[in-house]
């Protein structure tokens, strides 16, 4: 038997962990590769440390579905972000999951849903089920070499120049940020966080915000200034100026490139690719989004929606050997999972099993 089960949850920020969860909105059921499986899908929200901006829009909470797949007496764990840019909602990946059909296996699952946070969700609760019914760690199962730390980069959300550069000052010890841009008015807010951290590497996130004419004008500047990366600097779909336009620093597509029937559109306008796991719909389609991206001549950044530790842990298998790592989510929470990821001088450190894999 497969069933679904939906439920709510709000973590704590310290102390015993509050939990609510709610009866039963629906079940299915639908035979599993000859086992008993069970699915449980629970809402849960992290709290922030402070509200997260970008030129979309703002947030004070991580909104989190976690997936959890129990056959055997084993029970395996992941974590989505359903994501408004892409049409998803907490209800519209709930649905998804609900109506997965029989026969579920980690291949019958890329057949049966698309790319997007609802199979993401699902594939790393199986990877991770697989995992602790074998006794071994999922790098193993993928045939991957066991991870090491990674450094990752900070994000510095969209604010006033001033915010910005008391925010890069207070940051300024990190390696590597990532400024959060995306409007007209983005040259002050580039000068305030060099200032404030004059010796950081930097990339900037546009999040499709900007124009043809405005990425232009702000290329040179941002080469002025250290930026090493721009990524999406124009709306995914109206990208193709980007082949036309001198691309003085490297360009990563994020918005444009999902999974690999992605890759066929990037051609000359991209240098480097984004791959998050809420896009690809899991770790299974990243692992071959990133080979075939690198076969192809591109670079790679692994990436994250803001979420959890449980959603970063397979992202750090996938971001071995990348050129940029941005898996901060949960650097910008004020509550995380138990255990959650490590993060020291050494960047992050790959999961403890009780986590995840």
């Amino acid at each position: 038997m497969f069933s679904i089960r939906i439920g709510r949850r709000r973590c704590a920020a310290a102390g015993p962990s509050r939990k609510a969860v709610l009866p039963d909105a629906r079940q299915d059921h639908c035979r599993a590769g000859g086992r008993n499986v069970q699915i449980e899908v629970t809402r849960e929200s992290f709290r922030l440390r402070e509200a997260f901006t970008i030129s979309r829009g703002s947030r004070t909470e991580a909104e989190v579905l976690t997936v959890r797949v129990a056959a055997e007496g084993v029970t395996g764990q992941g974590e989505c972000v359903p994501y408004a840019r892409y049409g998803e909602t907490r209800d519209s990946v709930e649905a998804q999951i609900a109506a997965l059909p029989e026969g579920l296996d980690r291949d019958a699952l890329q057949r049966a849903l698309p790319p997007g946070a609802a199979r993401n969700a699902v594939d790393c609760a199986l990877w991770d089920w697989a995992a602790k019914r074998a006794g071994r760690r999922v790098w193993d199962l993928a045939g991957l070499a066991a991870p090491a730390p990674l450094v990752t980069a900070y994000t510095l959300s969209l604010d006033a120049p001033d915010r910005m550069r008391d925010a890069a000052t207070r940051a300024a010890d990190r390696p590597l940020l990532k400024i959060k841009l995306g409007t007209p008015e983005d040259m002050p807010r580039l000068e305030a966080v060099r200032e404030g951290a004059p010796e950081a590497r930097l990339i900037v996130d546009a999040n499709e915000g900007w124009t043809a004419e405005v990425y232009a004008d702000l290329a040179p500047h941002l080469l002025r200034l250290g930026v090493e990366m721009v990524e999406q600097p124009l709306p995914a779909g109206e990208d193709d100026a980007l082949a036309e336009i001198a691309r003085p620093l490297p360009v990563c597509a994020d918005e444009s490139c999902h999974d690999r029937a992605s890759l066929a559109g990037l051609a000359g306008k991209y240098d480097m690719v984004n791959i998050k796991l809420d896009k690809t719909g899991g770790l299974t389609e990243a692992l071959a989004l990133r080979e075939a991206a690198r076969a192809q001549g591109y670079r790679i950044m692994v990436g994250c929606m803001v979420g959890s530790s449980l959603a970063m842990a397979p992202a750090v298998l996938l971001a071995q050997g990348a050129e940029v790592v941005d898996l901060d989510g949960p650097l910008l929470l004020a509550e995380d999972r138990e255990p959650p990821l490590v993060y020291d001088a050494d960047g992050v450190h790959p999961p403890e099993a009780a986590l995840w894999g």
